[in-house]
């Protein structure tokens, strides 16, 4: 359950610029992490970490405005 709760985010986030724009002010694994909780997203960072090497997909911030390159369609 929890890999698929990454994923719905993924794709959540994908699919709504509002919702990428919030997790993507976020600095931090753990802060993502914390907020996804919150919003009822609930994984470790373990599996956060686990979809993002499955995916090929990096948490690293690039461009300006800074964005990540995680986010699904």
């Amino acid at each position: 359950m929890p890999k698929k709760n990454v994923e719905e985010l993924l794709i959540a986030g994908g699919n709504n610029e509002a919702i990428r724009m919030r997790y993507d002010a976020l600095k931090t694994k753990d802060d993502f992490i914390a907020f996804a909780s919150g919003e009822g997203y609930e994984f470790t960072r373990e599996e956060f970490d686990a979809v993002l090497n499955e995916s090929g997909d990096s948490f690293d911030l690039i461009g300006n405005p800074a964005k990540r390159q995680i986010w699904w369609k």
